[in-house]
């Protein structure tokens, strides 16, 4: 099997290493060519143009930022869709609107591609240890097809129903993880206001229910004020403006919503989703 991968960001990188490592053939293409050289290190073959790593593999991943991103790849003048893909299969990762997943699929049958979503749950260091959730859309078979690839990805592969269904969940669970961001950022600027240190905040959320992760693996970066991106807050408001446009409109997903896009409006779209605490900071909420 000859596998394709189309988008070499922080997460694509990681994650087409992890096939290379299991012994896969693995093609690549990007949009910004040097960002293949750490893949093309390590065995990857880099290809010229979408069509012909379309033509020359027999599964093509797609891990991009955005709906028009990932629509160019499949739809333009040099896309994917301009190859002879019939029977081939393709497996979208990005973080899109379930609508534009169904209308890819459909375009990608027209072609006789077949068209899977399946976006992922977890930012750059699940996706190094193939520790990843991934949430699929499409037909089961094709997802029974792609099963073997998928479980060198992530933990989990759930198949969750047709085209869209994955998409769906996708924007499901990152409302919650921008919910739980601004819940922990807004309690710790809470406790300070009462004169509650940080770290001893962070310990008390840590032992308690409420504890995950998340919270856990964000402290050090708390404690620094200091933001690296493993999944920016750019990219938790553009997801948060999806789950609304996709129907969400609870108390707290208005909120979420607004509060990133303020965020983002501040400057802040480049640093980790974490630095919208260092946003709240600044709001009257804290003062």
């Amino acid at each position: 099997m000859i596998v394709g991968w189309i988008g070499l960001g922080k997460m694509g990188i990681p994650m087409a290493g992890n096939l290379l490592a299991a012994g896969y053939d693995v093609r690549v293409w990007n949009r910004t060519p040097d960002k293949a050289a750490p893949l093309v290190s390590l065995g990857a073959k880099q290809v010229a143009s979408l069509p012909r790593l379309a033509e020359e593999c027999d599964v093509l991943f797609t891990m991009v930022s955005d709906d028009d991103a990932v629509t160019a790849i499949y739809t333009g003048a040099d896309g994917v869709l301009s190859a002879r893909v019939s029977g081939k299969l393709a497996i979208d990762m990005s973080t899109i609107a379930p609508e534009t997943s169904r209308f890819l699929a459909k375009q990608a049958q027209k072609a006789g591609l077949r068209f899977l979503d399946a976006p992922v749950s977890g930012s750059v260091g699940p996706a190094k240890e193939a520790q990843l959730v991934i949430m699929v859309g499409g037909e089961q078979a094709d997802y029974d097809e792609a099963k073997p690839l998928l479980d060198k990805l992530g933990k989990a592969a759930l198949y969750l129903g047709p085209n869209g269904a994955g998409t769906s969940a996708k924007l499901a669970i990152n409302l919650l993880l921008g919910i739980t961001v601004q819940g922990v950022s807004e309690t710790l600027l809470f406790a300070r206001s009462l004169g509650i240190e940080t770290e001893q905040m962070l310990e008390i959320i840590s032992q308690s229910a409420v504890g995950t992760p998340l919270i856990r693996g964000k402290a050090a970066s708390i404690l620094a004020d200091d933001y690296p991106a493993a999944f920016a807050l750019k990219h938790m408001a553009k997801d948060l403006r999806l789950a609304r446009e996709a129907g969400v409109s609870t108390p707290l997903a208005e909120s979420a919503q607004a509060t990133y896009r303020h965020a983002l409006e501040e400057g802040l779209g480049e640093l980790d989703l974490m630095a919208i605490l260092r946003h709240l900071q600044g709001t009257t909420l804290t003062k």
